[in-house]
């Protein structure tokens, strides 16, 4: 990059500025947040995720330095080459769970085993609910997916990491045509969006916090000289001869 293109130090500062910004805002979200899947959480992320960004990128331009902020994202995706307006949208959503209670697991599909009729899907004769396995099939045949992740707690669950991709598409799928394989022929390029939730993120939340917290000192330390620099420029170099 030119000298005439670099940005100038008061644009890396401003850019270290909206770091902070976002940073705080980012908290406020996190404290305020209303459950897992709080939106707000999610916008606010995203902020901070892309002032990180223009930060790092202004201050490679502009001191060949670099941070070591490594924000989550979905760079590995191939660029979108679906309909511009699609007709027809596919939602896969993948969610894990570790089993941590089995006996709350089984005490809860006990309970609507006895409370629902036998005639029920994944409820019969023979108490599918004494094993874990059946417990299961009790719990998801009677909840709605939506529902057993924010339950997951009373149900013996531990959420794992989770995905949501919505996928573009040209026409609406005939009825029954991909039911034997739901998950198969994802075209990447047509992903339209991605949602992933993941604790490793929440680990790097608290390293970029940590590291901005490490920029902000070098920041502050270096405002001074910064000041000395911009003045150093304004000056005319001194005549030796007078």
């Amino acid at each position: 990059m030119s000298d005439a293109a670099q940005p100038t130090a008061a644009e890396v500062r401003a850019a270290a500025e909206a770091v902070k910004t976002a940073l705080d805002r980012h908290l406020a979200a996190v404290e305020r947040r209303s459950g897992e899947d709080d939106p707000a959480v999610y916008e606010a992320f995203n902020e901070l995720a892309a002032a990180a960004e223009e930060y790092d990128e202004l201050l490679y331009d502009r001191y060949d330095e670099v941070t070591p902020f490594e924000i989550p994202g979905t760079e590995d995706m191939p660029p979108y080459t679906g309909p511009e307006e699609p007709s027809a949208l596919s939602v896969l959503i993948r969610r894990d769970y570790t089993v941590v209670e089995p006996q709350r697991l089984l005490a809860q599909a006990q309970r609507v085993e006895a409370a629902d009729e036998p005639s029920v899907v994944g409820v019969g004769d023979d108490e599918a609910s004494a094993t874990v396995h059946g417990a299961l099939g009790v719990l998801f045949g009677e909840f709605e997916a939506d529902e057993i992740a924010s339950r997951h707690k009373e149900f013996g669950l531990e959420e794992g990491d989770s995905t949501l991709w919505v996928t573009a598409g040209d026409d609406t799928a005939d009825p029954g045509e991909w039911l034997e394989a739901p998950f198969e022929n994802v075209d990447p390029q047509r992903v339209v969006c991605r949602f992933d939730v993941s604790a490793v993120f929440d680990e790097d939340e608290d390293d970029i916090e940590d590291d901005i917290e490490d920029v902000e000192d070098d920041i502050d330390g270096d405002e001074g000289l910064d000041e000395d620099e911009e003045l150093d420029e304004e000056l005319e170099p001194l005549d030796a001869d007078r």
